[in-house]
């Protein structure tokens, strides 16, 4: 890449008379000149990523600090008269739900920039998962056309490589769409946009559509085979094209990763082409496909791990049903023959209750299968995959998740990656393990830190004020819990404890309490009712709290609209405390928790997913840790009677009673079914995640926090040994392990 010639392009843009897309549109192909002409020819083997979504954020300064132009492109247009931070209204391209999909933009990013050749697939949805906003203290979802306004400079159309997928009833065109990944190589995200009629471009048209119809469970099977069928089909077209119908050399060139059960029709394309195309036998088709494919599993939740109806299946994909079925009966022969008990080849099956098991497809095929934190490695092996581990062992392994450092630091903390390069040089831009040579006692760089942590919060503070119209208290402790709105992330606990500490002040316990603001963002999808109630739940707390004026000086509780990548930037980098109070064994990972670790915030949580290798890094005394363990919540078995409990402990009792006793005028009982959820068998036993077991834990981890916060030298140099000791959970490190353990590129 010429910088120079980059930085000349810049310098003869002229801004006058121009609309701010005009000259994001011009900067942009400015920048994707220099990329493109980077980009070669592909090494001998290559990686492929398999992924249903990608939360990939504004690509533009992440671009620009890629290309190691960002800070002399801000000086040379703000000597033009224009501020690129214009640009943060650019719009999120929302192609993901959360965490899955913003873990495999960050795999992108760091394979680019480790120089590995990884290649990803997905869908080029028309609309983002959807534009949330709140109205009176509910979501509500707009469709979120993310093409509307700015564009998408950073794609290529590539007609020339137009794929046609087949479905029993039509057959669409898949359209690929080419992003760069730029770093020390130029990899390629390629997104397939369905076209050729009305019908056929639903299929790219939204993201996760409800499946609780059989039209919506028919739409989702026909996303997942799309862009499974176009990636596999162009690979192998063009490995034909290359050795004709050899396959032996297949594996040596390809390695596919399935990230999650999603991309799972993959591996029935790949069988029913090399058996129906090009002849091969099923065995020796099976044996080709066990060299290549991997499979990265993110959850053990039942509702994640997907089983297809197989007359659904065979209504749409006949032929891809018939592999399926097939693929079956060999995997039975195969373990019968090397005698394994009926309950373990039942557990393993393919087929199973008339559906097909994607993620029993996934390990048998696969060559390696890894779960994405301690924790959830040792359940995958002890209680999801039981009989497939005890007769393949050496196939499964961990990989703790990780996160790009160039976004969730060197870009959204600027003033931090400053600090660094103050005192370490630039060095450790390229080898981040290089921050723990910080000395966490040194009085100068923990007032500096400080410093840079309430300029962040400053930061943070005025672009709420902006979006939300909301002044946060000042002084105060800010306490963040931002993901993906699910039961198990127990939002609705964190709710309880906030009512529990607001009755509390209300009854003069807390004299000598630091003002504090809670802050959530998440998305609940359309049809998750429960989880639509905890929003609601949340903002009826927030204006109860807004509108108490014995209460409101002290404690807040925001909920922002619409949060996304932007929105995680700015909160990661502005917050004090992370709270990450998954249900222990439920979480597999997360990587909010390492984000947020990342730019200098403690963590208040359970001892589930990357939180105990959080701990293990920076330390228990430097974080609060709370609640039961897996193992504590596996002994309780049906002992645990959450109405009872409530009974047992008034404190809790007078919380749970706000959700029936008319304290937040619940005309209409929206707010019924979270109490239901704690105390009746609804569709899952009564408090299935343990929020009211837990929640006393919280309220004395929270209230903990908040007495340390005072001792500000204190609380900054735990949040300095947080932010020092985070380089583990680097995206780069989680690629070299897949680079060098799984894909041997």
């Amino acid at each position: 890449m010429d910088r120079d010639r980059l930085l000349e392009t810049f310098k003869n843009i002229e801004v006058t008379d121009k609309t701010a897309v005009e000259l994001y549109k011009e900067i942009s192909s400015a920048c994707m000149d220099e990329i493109m002409g980077e980009s070669g020819k592909t090494p001998e083997r290559c990686a492929y990523y398999f992924s249903v979504e990608y939360l990939m954020g504004r690509m533009f300064f992440n671009n620009l600090l890629a290309l190691g132009v960002l800070n002399e492109a801000r000086e040379i247009f703000a000597r033009k008269g224009f501020d690129l931070n214009a640009f943060e209204d650019v719009e999120d391209a929302a192609l993901g739900n959360g965490g899955l999909g913003r873990l495999a933009a960050c795999y992108l990013d760091s394979a680019a920039n480790g120089g590995y050749p990884l290649y990803g697939f997905g869908i080029r949805y028309k609309y983002g998962l959807f534009r949330q906003k709140i109205v009176e203290g509910e979501q509500v979802e707009e469709a979120d056309d993310w093409l509307k306004t700015w564009g998408d400079p950073w794609s290529v159309r590539r007609e020339d490589e137009n794929v046609e997928v087949k479905f029993a009833d039509m057959t669409v065109t898949a359209v690929p769409y080419d992003m760069p990944i730029y770093g020390k190589s130029v990899n390629i995200l390629r997104l397939f946009q369905a076209e050729g009629s009305e019908e056929a471009e639903k299929i790219s048209e939204y993201l996760y559509p409800a499946d609780d119809t059989e039209e919506g469970k028919i739409l989702r099977i026909r996303q997942e085979y799309f862009f499974s069928a176009a990636a596999v089909g162009q690979l192998v077209k063009r490995y034909v094209k290359q050795y004709g119908r050899n396959f032996s050399h297949f594996p040596e060139q390809h390695v596919f990763q399935l990230n999650d059960t999603h991309a799972v029709f993959a591996v029935a394309e790949f069988l029913r082409l090399l058996t129906k195309e090009y002849r091969l036998t099923l065995p020796h088709a099976v044996e080709i496909a066990k060299q290549t494919f991997n499979y990265t599993n993110h959850t053990i939740l039942p509702e994640a791990l997907e089983c297809w109806d197989s007359k659904l299946v065979e209504k749409v994909l006949p032929e891809i049903a018939h592999i399926l079925t097939r693929l079956h009966l060999l995997a039975k022969r195969e373990w019968n023959a090397c005698g394994y008990p009926k309950e373990e080849t039942a557990e393993m099956s393919i087929v199973r209750g008339g559906k097909f098991s994607m993620a029993n497809v996934a390990v048998y095929i696969s060559g390696r299968v890894n779960g994405v934190a301690e924790i959830h490695t040792k359940i995958l092996k002890e209680r999801l995959f039981t009989a497939a581990y005890g007769h393949a062992p050496e196939k499964f392994l961990n990989v703790t998740n990780g996160v790009t450092q160039r976004r969730w630091l060197m870009l959204c903390n600027e003033e931090l990656a400053n600090f660094y390069d103050t005192r370490l040089g630039h060095g450790w831009r390229k080898n981040l393990p290089a921050i723990e040579e910080i000395a966490c006692d040194d009085g100068d760089a923990l007032a500096a830190f400080a410093r840079i942590k309430e300029t962040k919060k400053a930061q943070l503070a005025a672009y709420i004020e902006k979006r939300e119209g909301i002044t946060l208290l000042p002084d105060a402790v800010y306490i963040a819990q931002v993901k993906r709105l699910h039961e198990y992330k127990r939002q609705f606990m964190t709710a309880l404890a906030i009512l529990r500490i607001y009755f509390d002040l209300k009854e003069g316990k807390l004299p000598d309490f630091t003002p504090a603001v809670f802050i959530f963002g998440a998305k609940a999808a359309g049809s998750y009712k429960r989880a639509k109630e905890i929003i609601l739940f949340l903002n009826k707390i927030a204006e109860l709290i807004a509108n108490d004026a014995e209460v409101n000086g002290k404690l807040q509780v925001v909920f922002v609209q619409n949060y996304d990548v932007s929105y995680a930037e700015k909160i990661v980098a502005g917050s004090d405390v992370s709270l990450q109070v998954s249900t222990a064994g439920f979480e597999a990972s997360g990587t909010g928790n390492m984000k947020l670790m990342m730019n200098g915030a403690v963590t208040v949580g359970t001892m589930d997913g990357a939180n105990i290798e959080i701990v293990e890094k920076a330390g228990k005394e430097n974080n609060y840790i709370f609640g039961a363990t897996v193992e504590e919540i596996n002994a309780l078995g049906g002992k645990y009677d959450p109405v009872k409990f409530a009974e047992e402990h008034p404190r809790i009792k007078q919380v749970t009673d706000t959700l029936t006793d008319g304290t937040f005028g619940d005309a209409d009982g929206k707010l019924k079914d979270l109490a239901s959820s704690l105390f009746e068998e609804t569709y899952n036993r009564a408090d299935h995640y343990y929020v009211l077991y837990d929640l006393l834990p919280l309220v004395d981890a929270l209230l903990k926090v908040d007495e340390e916060y005072k001792d500000r030298t204190l609380f900054v140099k735990k949040q300095l040994f947080n932010a020092t000791h985070a380089a583990f959970f680097s995206s780069d490190r989680a690629i070299r392990t897949y680079a060098e353990k799984i894909w041997k590129i």
